[in-house]
């Protein structure tokens, strides 16, 4: 199992069948209104009733998220292979992920505080970053592998990686304390922000190859997600230090931070 923070960010132009509507927030500005996407269903239709039929509407209505979770989250194969689709049901036929489809379908019944978190969230950063487009986001069920899948214009949200601290499956494969206190549902969207921040900021080689540096970069990262997310989610001391040395230097952008160390 890789950790919560281990994740593969994967280059891929997507086009997701999101809702999008306007909103009016106040009487000067109009905000996105991000409304999640919820392939993680079409793919419990299937995987619950072995209805191959079940499987054709999710490869029509989710093509870019059904490849995604088949070919890279659960490294199953080709999404083309003759028996993919016999691999794919029998791979869900685990009794712990059986479990986890459940619960997922239980917990996440209704997801309308998580867009809302997310429109407001992205009303932030999208003025702090004007370059930055606001991801089309949908949620999925994968393995315990990766909590978040990233591309240029979309973000998935594996839904089993959220289940909540105590979950007895997170206890029986090991998580230890401080992973499991993030992986809750109030992490969703911060986790999102961090690695749809990071696929645009990515790491240096000279980062990636230092851990002091590397976590000093994901420590700026974290406290563009506070100040996205209006709260103090990341409250380690390096983050704090980003904190007071922005507030000395107001006439740093978000984007010269994260484009440079210099701070």
């Amino acid at each position: 199992m890789q950790k919560l923070y281990s994740i593969l960010l994967i280059a891929l132009l997507v086009c997701v069948g999101c809702q999008w509507h306007m909103q009016s927030k106040d009487d000067d500005a109009d905000i996105e209104e991000v409304a999640i996407e919820r392939f993680d269903r079409a793919e419990l239709l299937f995987l619950t009733t072995g209805d191959f039929s079940a499987l054709q509407q999710m490869k029509t209505a989710y093509p870019i998220e059904t490849r995604t979770l088949i070919e890279d989250v659960l490294g199953l194969g080709r999404v083309d292979e003759a028996d993919i689709n016999t691999r794919f049901l029998f791979f869900f036929q685990d009794s712990t992920l059986q479990s986890l489809m459940l619960d997922v379908e239980e917990q996440y019944h209704d997801v309308s505080d998580l867009n809302t978190s997310f429109t407001e969230a992205f009303s932030r950063l999208t003025q702090m970053i004007p370059s930055l487009s606001v991801p089309r986001i949908y949620t999925q069920i994968g393995s315990l592998d990766q909590s978040v899948v990233v591309g240029d214009s979309m973000v998935g949200i594996s839904l089993d990686k959220y289940l909540g601290k105590d979950h007895p499956v997170y206890l029986k494969y090991g998580y230890n304390e401080r992973q499991r206190s993030m992986m809750t549902r109030q992490y969703i969207v911060p986790d999102c922000l961090g690695f749809y921040l990071l696929g645009h900021y990515p790491m240096t080689a000279e980062e990636r190859d230092s851990l002091p540096l590397r976590d000093a970069h994901m420590s700026r990262i974290q406290y563009v997600v506070n100040k996205a997310m209006n709260d103090n989610i990341f409250t380690s001391s390096e983050v704090k230090h980003i904190a007071d040395s922005m507030a000395r230097h107001p006439e740093i952008t978000i984007d010269q931070l994260l484009s440079s160390p210099a701070v």
